[in-house]
């Protein structure tokens, strides 16, 4: 896992390749089709490949998984230099009075891949979901194999390359005619950072997201803890795909004007309320197995909960749509969307590392099962996977004394609310009413 976890880089990095993206590209084929067109044919191949090679990668008892991380990062690679060329012409794609549309249009790209190649294809690949809804013979053969799905996209890529290539024209965008060498979008990107206004929205990216940091990334785990089945949970999490494309339509049309973090604020109130309220609910979750109407809460709750952080999502991304300066986008939306990552995954390890220096958990034995010499050992901690691992081989069960879930994400949501009222707040206000020229480097790519 930690090797191929390595396949993910190339999307933390793809700021580095950004001005590429925007300095290179053949006038007469469009400044974004020169990239997304040949990139998209490329993860096509890719993907109808590792489709009939998917027998060798990854359904075998011992996977390659050298081979494995390479291609998935080859894929991925492509795919963020896609997403910067993607960044880059929704700017100019879109009309002004429309464009806040964009995220909304991101968001519901996103969620829909999620959910057909997540949700969707883990049920058409089961045996057993095809046994229980679609056969009256049992087999052991999926419906839908990995082999085959792979394949099935990769025509899919192809086919919309072949739309885009003949038949969606891309008007040239004021700016695009100029000078624009890779060394001067390079130097252009370094000027933009060096903007106040650019380095006050970093910050707030930077800090915006500690208070709901315990509450993602450890209440799933924590519900399971408690008693909620893996199964149960995936529904929870199924059911509110339709709500997150009402939610960043809805996000869309609020952030326009001059109050377009509007959204952003009041999704950052409810996420902050929703930390609370979760810890509220695993004080109070019954003991297996969970009742349908406490199921039915949760689903509520997860419903309101993921509608709250796709208004915010979206209301800040098309913030960012408005502020980039279309002849940089690529490269200036690259690096706004970077940032703002970024200050989603920074705080998790610290927030992860609190929640078990804060827990009390100890291994309660029965003497008569476990063995005389781990006894001692299991009682002592069941916090970490050695001491959870140790206390089942004994035969015990962890008992939690203090978790420390409730006292990491007490001081998250209270640290946020003094960044929000003393600095993000009135910040985020302060730069939602910035002209335009603001955002914009004074000479232009130099």
């Amino acid at each position: 896992l930690g090797t191929f976890s390595l396949s993910t880089f190339p999307y933390s990095l793809k700021l580095l390749h950004a001005p590429i993206v925007d300095a290179i590209f053949h006038p007469k084929f469009g400044r974004r089709k020169s990239w997304i067109v040949p990139i998209q044919i490329i993860m096509g191949s890719l993907m109808i490949w590792m489709g009939n090679h998917a027998s060798f990668l990854v359904e075998t008892e011992h996977p390659p998984v050298n081979y494995l991380t390479a291609a998935f990062t080859l894929l991925i690679f492509f795919a963020a230099t896609q997403d910067i060329a993607v960044d880059g012409w929704a700017l100019t794609l879109l009309s002004q009075e429309n464009l806040s549309y964009a995220s909304t249009a991101q968001t519901a790209g996103l969620n829909s891949g999620y959910f057909l190649s997540f949700t969707v294809f883990l049920a058409l690949n089961s045996a057993d979901f095809a046994n229980k809804y679609f056969r009256t013979v049992p087999s052991e053969i999926p419906l839908v194999s990995l082999a085959a799905y792979l394949r099935f996209w990769g025509f899919v890529s192809f086919a919309v390359s072949l739309w885009l290539l003949f038949f969606k024209r891309e008007d040239p965008v004021k700016g695009d005619g100029d000078d624009l060498h890779l060394k001067r979008i390079y130097r252009s990107m370094w000027e933009v950072c060096k903007l106040k206004h650019v380095q006050l929205l970093c910050l707030i990216h930077m800090l915006a997201k500690i208070g709901f940091q315990t509450h993602e990334a450890a209440t799933n785990l924590k519900l399971v803890e408690k008693g909620l089945n893996k199964e149960d949970l995936a529904l929870v999490v199924l059911v509110d795909f339709p709500f997150q494309i009402i939610g960043g339509w809805l996000a869309a049309r609020w952030s326009v004007g001059d109050k377009a973090l509007r959204p952003w604020i009041w999704g950052f109130w409810a996420r902050l309320g929703f930390a609370v309220y979760y810890m509220a609910i695993l004080w109070v979750f019954p003991r297996p197995p969970t009742p349908p109407s406490f199921f039915l809460l949760l689903i509520v709750s997860n419903v309101f909960s993921s509608f709250a952080s796709t208004v915010q999502f979206v209301g800040m991304s098309a913030f960012h749509t408005q502020i980039a300066d279309p002849v940089i986008g690529g490269t200036y939306m690259t690096l706004l969307n970077t940032i703002s990552n970024l200050g989603g995954t920074w705080p998790r390890f610290f927030v992860l590392r609190g929640v078990d220096a804060f827990t009390v958990a100890t291994c309660h034995v029965d003497s008569s099962l476990a063995k005389a010499s781990q006894l001692v050992a299991a009682g002592a901690e069941c916090v970490s996977e050695a001491g959870k691992t140790l206390c089942t081989e004994s035969g015990g069960k962890c008992v939690i004394e203090r978790d420390g879930y409730y006292i990491m994400s007490s001081l998250c949501v209270g640290l946020a609310i003094v960044l929000l009222v003393t600095f993000i707040l009135p910040t985020a206000k302060m730069l939602q009413g910035l002209p335009l020229q603001k955002w914009r480097i004074k000479s232009g790519p130099q």
